[in-house]
């Protein structure tokens, strides 16, 4: 069966999604950047520091958005 062009069809959408799952996702996100960084720091890897601090910044702002429902940049 053929679907229109950017149309998703009923079974392919992810029912089970759920913005709890997305939140631990950003929680974990959060403890595995500080991990980086801090193993960076002591290692004196600057790729990894920069790595562990990005993601931190990044898993943030999603459980920040999430959490209060603030979205500066629009929806994702």
């Amino acid at each position: 069966m053929r679907y229109r062009e950017g149309e998703i069809p009923p079974e392919q959408l992810a029912v089970n999604a759920s913005n709890d799952m997305l939140l631990l996702t950003a929680v974990l996100g959060v403890l595995i950047g500080v991990v980086l960084s801090v193993m960076g720091h002591k290692g004196k890897q600057l790729w990894m520091l920069v790595w562990g601090i990005g993601l931190v910044f990044c898993s943030a702002y999603l459980g920040i958005s999430i959490a209060f429902d603030w979205k500066p940049f629009g929806a994702f």
